[in-house]
């Protein structure tokens, strides 16, 4: 498959390697706490599994990923665009004197800075990369762009991704103001979808937002004739037996060779089935599941959809499906009617907020709603105004979901005055700026930081102040490549394929009589949680000698065994 190549590319290709991992330092007084329902007491959790990360967002994502990895339904991203107004900056300290100049220079216009689709490629990435390993195996990602650098990123998702993952590329009609002066109009964006598993991507269940109130969609049933001919549609028989479903009390379907499906002989209709045997002879959409409905004993069968589908021959002499469905799908490529950033915009300066181009609410709840897991996390790591955060609690509040979202911005005046108080009125509800009273969505956040210190120190050294916690984080992604989900509260962290993993580190031993706790001893092997399989133990040191391969031990030394992944 081709590939686009840029300068700087090489540097940036491990680049995400290099970043060094950093510790999330919570702050209480920018969180918010969910509020307890009505009637209940104060006993309510805490927090709500959202998370608000004010920091670069690849070192924030490097931040994430033990936690995180692996486990993430859906990602919507918004990146700089680089049309050339808006002021984005290359800021990532890459090892390579070829683009290091780049460094904190504002990107301008084409001409004005001729190398600004190659700082916009090296920018994007290492994000990517990481991006794609958040990504559950039925996850899907959703990136906002335009003409400017839609060819460009899509042969870079195309290389990272894979062009087969290729869901589809969204052109969203952006409605709003347009320039009465332009010769054309600009009015469509682009969002490119792709999937790590397209076929594991089922047919979303909602309906497209200009699909209006009075479409056939919204019938719990859809009737087609399956009569089709063509080239795609060989003409081929089908034997009718008696009892065949038809859709009328009785009649008579006289035999016919001019129009389709053609018969052979007559077919008698008594009680809405048939009492005599036929051929129908025709070409057919769904020529399998009519066979496959026939040996069913003529009861529903289920189509790709999931869609209980029966047949029935007409007064005409058509077979029909009647398709039954719980849920309408009808996701087309072109979107509409879900706001624009003109009235985005104008709702936030209700709100007391002033941002520019935000994304509209019911565009991100739209692509949001695609799927079909109700308690996803959804990763937006170009957080901006917070619009993804609003959209997961409007949509939980809409169909009872338990979504979780995780908020990434750069810009501390913006994630701390925007981002998080956006998010915080919409959960705790407020009074617009006309004197309304706007209804709470519900839901909280945890408010973070990026440590400003790495998790190692300059020499290798794993910091003083790392909690075990902290470090079985990271000490189970580096293993199993997958987010740590366990309690870290034992120095055996989990079993991944069969292989336990421990970690032996800060004092975790209940059983103080033992000494070097975080050395891998006889003594401390004998009092360790007991698994009969392979096992996988971190620690400073290992003083088991042969008995390290008896006990069927891989030893892996902190804090170099963490070193490079």
């Amino acid at each position: 498959m081709p590939s686009l190549n840029w300068i700087g590319k090489d540097a940036v290709i491990r680049h995400h390697k290099e970043v060094p991992f950093r510790l999330l330092e919570p702050d209480a007084g920018l969180s918010c706490s969910p509020r307890p329902p009505a009637g209940e007491g104060a006993g309510e959790r805490a927090t709500s599994g959202n998370l608000i990360v004010q920091g670069d967002n690849l070192h924030a994502l490097k931040a994430l990923l033990p936690r995180y990895a692996g486990q993430v339904k859906c990602i919507y991203i918004d990146p700089p665009y680089n049309t050339g107004n808006e002021g984005w900056a290359y800021n990532d300290n890459v090892n390579s004197p070829e683009i290091r100049k780049w460094l904190g220079e504002v990107v301008g216009k084409e001409g004005e800075t001729l190398d600004r689709h190659d700082r916009w490629l090296c920018m994007m990435y290492p994000r990517l990369v990481l991006l794609k390993q958040f990504l559950h195996e039925e996850g899907v990602i959703f990136v906002s762009i335009d003409d400017d650098e839609i060819h460009h990123l899509r042969s870079l998702m195309d290389e990272i991704f894979g062009s087969k993952k290729r869901l589809t590329t969204f052109v969203w009609r952006t409605d709003g103001n347009f320039d009465n002066q332009a010769k054309i109009k600009n009015c469509h964006e682009y969002i490119l979808a792709y999937a790590l598993s397209p076929e594991k991507f089922p047919h979303p269940k909602v309906l497209d937002p200009s699909v209006s109130a009075t479409s056939k969609l919204y019938k719990p049933f859809i009737r087609n004739t399956i009569v089709k001919n063509g080239p795609k549609n060989p003409i081929s028989t089908v034997p009718l037996p008696v009892g065949f479903p038809a859709d009328f009390e009785e009649g008579t379907i006289s035999a016919r060779t001019t129009s389709w499906p053609k018969y052979p002989a007559d077919i008698l209709v008594r009680g809405r089935q048939t009492t005599t045997p036929s051929i129908a002879e025709s070409g057919w959409s769904s020529k399998d599941l009519l066979i496959k409905f026939i040996n069913n004993g003529f009861s529903p069968v289920s189509d790709s959809k999931g869609q209980n589908t029966r047949f029935v021959l007409t007064t005409t002499g058509a077979i029909e499906s009647i398709k039954e469905r719980e849920h309408a799908s009808h996701v087309i490529s072109v979107v509409g009617s879900v706001g624009s950033t003109q009235s985005q915009s104008a709702e936030l300066a209700e709100m007391g907020f002033v941002f520019s181009f935000p994304k509209p609410v019911d565009l991100v709840k739209y692509l949001i709603s695609m799927l079909a897991d109700k308690s996803s996390i959804v990763l937006d790591s170009f957080a901006g105004s917070g619009t993804t955060g609003h959209a997961v609690l409007k949509q939980n509040a809409e169909d009872g979901g338990n979504r979780r979202f995780i908020l990434v911005e750069m810009d501390p005046q913006i994630a701390e005055s925007v981002t998080a108080e956006r998010v915080k009125r919409v959960a705790e509800g407020y009074t617009n700026a006309k004197g309304q009273t706007i209804p709470a969505l519900g839901g909280g956040f945890q408010f973070c930081r990026l440590s400003s210190e790495p998790l190692f120190t300059p020499d290798g050294q794993i910091r003083p102040d790392v909690t075990f916690a902290q470090l079985a984080e990271f000490v189970w992604f580096a293993e199993t490549g997958c987010g740590y989900t366990g309690t870290a509260d034992s120095p055996l962290l989990g079993i991944h394929e069969n292989v336990a993993v421990y970690l032996l580190y800060n004092g975790i031993l209940k059983d103080k009589s033992v000494a070097g706790g975080n050395v891998l001893t006889a003594s401390v092997f004998d009092i360790l949680p007991k698994f009969a399989g392979s096992k996988v133990i971190y620690a400073a040191a290992n003083r088991l000698g042969s008995r390290t391969t008896r006990e069927n031990i891989t030893f892996k030394q902190t804090p170099y065994a963490l070193g490079d992944f």
